[in-house]
C-alpha cells in the first residue's frame, strides 16, 4: 500500500517549524545575509523547540527522529533563509559518523554535549586540494605513545569557526590512500588549532564558514573513533544520508521563489493589467510548480528508503542532485519573473538565487551525485 499522507505527529512538526521558520527566521534573514552575523539566538531558540539534531538518538539528546522528519524541517528553514538551515544542519553533519562508528562511551561523551546541551560542532574533511575528491585529503595524524599528532588544513568547514567540538577526518597511513583515513573527535579549544572565518560568500552568509590550521594538535588516543583506516566508508555513509536533507532544502528554496513570484505577478500590471494574466509567465509558473512538486516527492521517498535501512546511495544522490537543480532553475526563473525588480535586495529573490547555487556544490557536486547514479546504473 502506498501511502503519500504525513502522520499528524509529521504535521505538527510541520507545522511548528514553519510557524517558527516564518516568525523567527525569515524577519532576520535580510538582515543576517547583509551582515553575515552568524544566528546564535535563533539556534537556541530551535534547540529548545526541539529542532535541532532531530535524526540523532534520543538516548544522547537529539530527536529520535527519521530522515523524513528532518526533511519536513529542513524544508521549513530554508523557505526563510537557506543560510540559517546551513547552520542548523551542520550539527547533524558532524554527529552522524559519531553515530555511526563512535562505542557507547564516545557517543556518550561527545555526542550528549552537543545534542543535548546545545553544542555546536563541525564536520571537517574537505581541504584546499581535497573536496570531492575526498581520499586525497593530507592532513595526518601520527600516533604517539597514547596519543595522535594532528597536522593539516581544513577548508570551506561549516560551523568552523564558532563550533566547540570538531569531527576530523585525516590520514594514520597515507600509503593505503582511502583505506588509510582515520576518524577523530576533536575539542576546537585544543592548542594548536587555529580557525580563521573565511567571510564574504556569494550566498548562505548566516552561516559561518571557515578554515582551521592544525600544528602539532595532540589528541588523546581515545579520541580515535572507530578503527585506523575505517573513516572514509563512515564518511561515505554519512554523505549518502545528509545530502538528502540538501536536497530538503532546495525544495525549500524553490517554494519560496514560486510563492513569491506569484505574489508578484498578482501585483505588478503592465499594458492595464496583472501579469499575472499573460499566459506565458503562466506557463513559466506552472513549470516551477512541477518541478517543485516531484522535487519534494522524490526526497520523501529517498528519506524513507533510509530510514527503513533500505539501500539508499542512489535514491539520495538523485534527490539531493535533482532538487538542488530545481532550485536554482525555479530561483532563476523567480528573478526573470520579477524583471528588473529581480536584481534587488527588497524582492528577495536575488537572495535565494544566490542561495540556491551552493545546494548544487556543497556536501557533493551535483557532478559527484551524477557519477554515483550512473555507478549504479552500470552495475
Amino acid at each position: 500500500m502506498i501511502d503519500f499522507s504525513l502522520s499528524d505527529e509529521q504535521r505538527a512538526l510541520q507545522e511548528l517549524a514553519r510557524d517558527f521558520a516564518q516568525n523567527e527566521i525569515a524577519p532576520l534573514a535580510p538582515e543576517l545575509d547583509r551582515t553575515e552575523k552568524y544566528p546564535f539566538d535563533l539556534l537556541k531558540k530551535a534547540h529548545k523547540l526541539g529542532l535541532l539534531n532531530l535524526t540523532i538518538g534520543d538516548a544522547y539528546g537529539g530527536g529520535g527522529l527519521g530522515w523524513l522528519e528532518s526533511c519536513i524541517v529542513g524544508e521549513e528553514f530554508a523557505a526563510a533563509c537557506a543560510g540559517v538551515t546551513t547552520a542548523m544542519n551542520a550539527n547533524e553533519l558532524a554527529l552522524t559518523p559519531l553515530e555511526l562508528a563512535a562505542s557507547e562511551e564516545q557517543k556518550k561523551k561527545f555526542i550528549v554535549p552537543i545534542a543535548k546541551d546545545g553544542g555546536l560542532a563541525a564536520f571537517c574533511v574537505t581541504e584546499p586540494g581535497a573536496g570531492s575528491d575526498v581520499a586525497a585529503m593530507r592532513t595526518r595524524a601520527v600516533k604517539s605513545g597514547n596519543e595522535y599528532i594532528l597536522n593539516g588544513t581544513k577548508h570551506f568547514i561549516t560551523n568552523g569557526d564558532v563550533a566547540q567540538q570538531l569531527t576530523v577526518f585525516a590520514m594514520t597511513d597515507p600509503e593505503k590512500k582511502h583505506r588509510g583515513m582515520s576518524l577523530f573527535a576533536v575539542a576546537a579549544d585544543t592548542p594548536g588549532i587555529t580557525r580563521r572565518h573565511m567571510g564574504e560568500k556569494m550566498g548562505h552568509r548566516a552561516s559561518d564558514t571557515a578554515e582551521i590550521v592544525f600544528e602539532d594538535v595532540h589528541v588523546p588516543a581515545e579520541n580515535l573513533i572507530g578503527a585506523e583506516g575505517s573513516a572514509f566508508r563512515v564518511a561515505m555513509e554519512t554523505f549518502d544520508r545528509t545530502r538528502i536533507g540538501i536536497g530538503a532544502a532546495g525544495v525549500g528554496v524553490a517554494r519560496a521563489s514560486l510563492e513569491a513570484s506569484i505574489k508578484f505577478v498578482k501585483e505588478r500590471q503592465q499594458f492595464g493589467t496583472p501579469i499575472a494574466n499573460f499566459q506565458g509567465l503562466q506557463f513559466m509558473l506552472a513549470d516551477m510548480a512541477m518541478k517543485i512538486e516531484t522535487a519534494r516527492i522524490y526526497v520523501y521517498f529517498a528519506a524513507w528508503q533510509v530510514d527503513r535501512k533500505m539501500p539508499y546511495s542512489y535514491a539520495t544522490a538523485i534527490a539531493k542532485a535533482y532538487a538542488s537543480d530545481v532550485a536554482m532553475q525555479v530561483a532563476s526563473d523567480a528573478v526573470s519573473l520579477h524583471g528588473g525588480y529581480g536584481y534587488y535586495a527588497d524582492y528577495k529573490v536575488e537572495k535565494y538565487m544566490r542561495d540556491a547555487k551552493l545546494l548544487q556544490i556543497y556536501e557533493g557536486t551535483n557532478q559527484i551525485q551524477r557519477v554515483v547514479i550512473a555507478k549504479t546504473l552500470l552495475k
